[in-house]
């Protein structure tokens, strides 16, 4: 009779063990309500439950249903889908103690000062993703940074997604609001596609859009982004390079640039291709973090100042709406160690950049510049059918001197009048050392494009037109030892004449306007 009771006892624990079984994993799918996860308290015990539990039984795909859930950090690990559904809203708890700041990664870059804290985390994860059409709330407005000593980027508030080292990533579909610092973080990775997302990133400093940092072959597509501080950015804050890139069929609005590649350059770039984006104002109506300008610093910005090389950056069909600065090229020297204890960089190299089909429209007066600086000049830059048109009105005869041309920062610059002053093109200090901005210089003597300490560039069908009367040059070159200027149109209102200086070669059609200035 003991037997058979313990029998009995047996099977009902097997029947009992596959009925929650069943009720856990469901065609290889596990529901976080089948966790503990409910809408009242903070679920994150129960999500990494569901995300363990798939873990081990080889992998499948973690449900998060509608409904508002709160969590900490999540940690993704290998062969793990988290799908957002429809209506499902995964939101950062409210306490810093349910973001545990993660040890220094084997890959070490810049941004590790503070510590890694992120919504969702993972380092070295094969075939993961996120995907659905719910939202992931950072709930970052207000907060402030938890490391002492550490400023900036750096200082411990979390991101929503951050994955180091993995491999195999697919982002899709997901909405992506309020981080407390940047939005998603891929940091040496490799087979990463992001597409169909949407991201609305206003609530604190340092709100970018996207920081795609030192991945090998990364595709992102089909999105929406639109954020308070830099939209989509490539940067390489450690020593992998940022290579094998696409960008395309996005649109992109930021208060501060908007497709960027820098400012951190010390692994490089290598590989890149941008196309088939839009770059507009933003749509945030409420209080700007980033006060410098009302419709964005740059549309697209490539940057290389603390050490690594740029090569093989092709940037095609883009149409600027609005911004100050619809392109910036900056090779400088500022030298910024990506750890304490790695080398000071040496000077950085740009070369082989086509930029193609360009169109800008209703931009500000902060005219776009090709520059490096006299110890080293950018190589083989090459433009083909651009179209700039900007603001204008400025008065002749308003220079600023050089010394406050040297002192114009963000805090001065407001003051300055900015729609009413410029310098001579003999008084554009180098900067080499500062951070890689348009805002440093304002409102150049040129409207058009400002070149300045570079090898060779080639400019063909270009259109230079200032809603406003001009007195400034369409196009200035200082410093440029072979330049090719052909089909260049300036506006009938302003100036058309193009301004040269150290020039020794130069290749333009008989009915351009050239003046060199000795």
């Amino acid at each position: 009779m003991k037997r058979q009771f313990l029998l009995f006892i047996f099977i009902t624990c097997a029947v009992v063990t596959n009925v929650q079984s069943a009720n856990q994993s469901i065609n290889g799918t596990y529901n976080i309500l089948n966790y503990g996860a409910d809408t009242l308290n903070v679920c994150t015990q129960a999500i990494n439950n569901a995300i363990e539990s798939a873990y081990r039984n080889g992998g499948g795909k973690v449900i998060i249903p509608a409904g508002r859930f709160r969590s900490g950090t999540i940690f993704l690990k290998d062969n793990i889908e988290l799908h957002l559904s429809g209506g499902a809203i995964l939101e950062a708890s409210d306490d810093y103690s349910d973001f545990p700041l993660m040890p220094p990664t084997t890959y070490r870059s810049l941004k590790d000062a503070g510590g890694w804290s992120a919504l969702i985390y993972a380092e070295k994860a094969n075939h993961i993703s996120i995907t659905g059409k719910g939202t992931i709330d950072g709930k970052g407005k207000g907060r402030k940074g938890r490391v002492q000593g550490v400023a900036g980027d750096c200082n411990g508030r979390p991101r929503n997604i951050l994955l180091i080292s993995c491999k195999n990533v697919s982002v899709s579909g997901v909405t992506m609001l309020n981080s407390a610092i940047w939005n998603q973080h891929y940091l040496d990775c490799e087979d990463v596609t992001v597409t169909d997302i949407r991201v609305f990133n206003h609530a604190n400093g340092n709100n970018d859009g996207i920081d795609i940092d030192g991945c090998r072959r990364f595709i992102l597509s089909d999105s929406v982004i639109d954020s308070d501080d830099d939209g989509i950015v490539l940067k390489s804050t450690g020593i992998a390079p940022c290579e094998d890139i696409v960008i395309t069929d996005c649109i992109v609005s930021s208060f501060a640039n908007a497709i960027k590649c820098g400012t951190e350059s010390t692994g490089g770039f290598r590989n890149i291709l941008i196309s088939d984006c839009i770059v507009k104002p933003s749509r945030s109506e409420g209080e700007r973090v980033i006060k410098s300008t009302p419709t964005g610093i740059t549309a697209i910005s490539l940057e290389v100042v603390d050490g690594g090389v740029m090569e093989g950056v092709t940037v095609n069909n883009i149409l600027i709406e609005g911004t100050e600065c619809p392109l910036y090229i900056r090779l400088a020297n500022r030298g910024r160690k990506h750890i304490s204890s790695a080398p000071i960089p040496p000077i950085g190299v740009m070369r082989n950049i086509q930029i193609s089909n360009i169109t800008a429209y209703g931009t500000g007066n902060f005219c776009s510049s090709i520059t490096g600086i006299p110890e080293r000049k950018i190589e083989n830059i090459y433009l083909n059918n651009i179209r700039f048109v900007n603001k204008g009105g400025l008065a002749k005869g308003n220079f600023l001197t050089k010394e406050l041309v040297e002192g114009v920062r963000h805090d001065m610059a407001k003051s300055m009048c900015p729609d009413k002053y410029w310098a001579s093109f003999k008084d554009i200090i180098e900067d080499e050392k500062g951070y890689p901005q348009p805002t440093v210089w304002r409102n150049l003597p040129s409207y058009g494009l400002f070149i300045r300490n570079v090898e060779t560039l080639e400019l063909s069908n270009g259109t230079f037109i200032s809603e406003k009367p001009e007195s400034r040059n369409p196009i200035i070159a200082v410093n440029v030892d072979k330049l090719y200027l052909h089909q260049i149109n300036a506006g009938q209102n302003s100036s058309s004449e193009v301004l040269l200086h150290k020039v020794p070669d130069i290749d333009a059609d008989p009915s351009l306007k050239v003046r060199i200035e000795k």
